[in-house]
Parts: structure tokens; C-alpha cells; sequence
């Protein structure tokens, strides 16, 4: 018998639902924002299918955009065709400005 590894459930949010359906497919991880899923429960299962099919037989299946992140990170992403590889987009700081663009004004 295999370990059990846990894994978090993240909702892709309604708003987002629609849009998602409709993206064309695109190979390499699937870049998403943390602000477009509500974070769910934990389930406990051998691999990210084993999670899937038993969220389906729970009567809460993982619907086409939901995620699965592992215990070491690792996303999961439903699509039409599995789950494939996601990745969290980490927003940019905002650039410093360059002391060069700034001009003094005396009031």
C-alpha cells in the first residue's frame, strides 16, 4: 500500500469559471492567481487522481479549473484532459524609481 499525501483544494471562483472554460488549451504549467480561488478542505490520497476520483465519489468533484497543491507545493490544475501542471503567477513589485527621474521642487 502506497503513503497517503495530502493535498489543499482551491476553487476556481464563479467569475473566473466561465472564462477559464473557454481559454484555449496550452501546454507547460498553467500560470493562475491566488486572488481568482477560494482555498478549501485538505483530502488525503495516494496520488492527485486518487484524489480526484474519490472528490467525485464525495459528490463534490473538482470541477475544470479547480486546483490540487501537494504537500511540497506542487500544483494540479483540472482540465477537460487531467490534471496538468500549475504554477502560482507571483505578482511584480512595482519598479523603485530611478533617483535620475526624480526632479525637486521648491514649493
Amino acid at each position: 500500500m502506497s503513503a497517503m499525501a495530502s493535498y489543499r483544494i482551491y476553487r476556481l471562483k464563479d467569475a473566473q469559471q466561465q472564462q477559464f472554460r473557454w481559454a484555449p488549451h496550452a501546454g507547460g504549467a498553467t500560470p493562475v492567481k491566488r486572488r481568482d480561488y477560494q482555498e478549501g478542505d485538505r483530502i488525503e490520497a495516494a496520488t492527485p487522481y486518487a484524489a480526484w476520483s474519490e472528490l467525485r465519489e464525495r459528490s463534490t468533484p473538482l470541477r475544470v479549473g479547480d486546483l490540487l497543491e501537494g504537500e511540497a507545493g506542487e500544483l494540479r490544475i483540472c482540465k477537460y484532459v487531467g490534471l496538468e501542471e500549475a504554477r502560482w503567477v507571483v505578482p511584480e513589485a512595482p519598479a523603485e524609481p530611478h533617483t535620475d527621474d526624480i526632479k525637486l521642487v521648491k514649493a
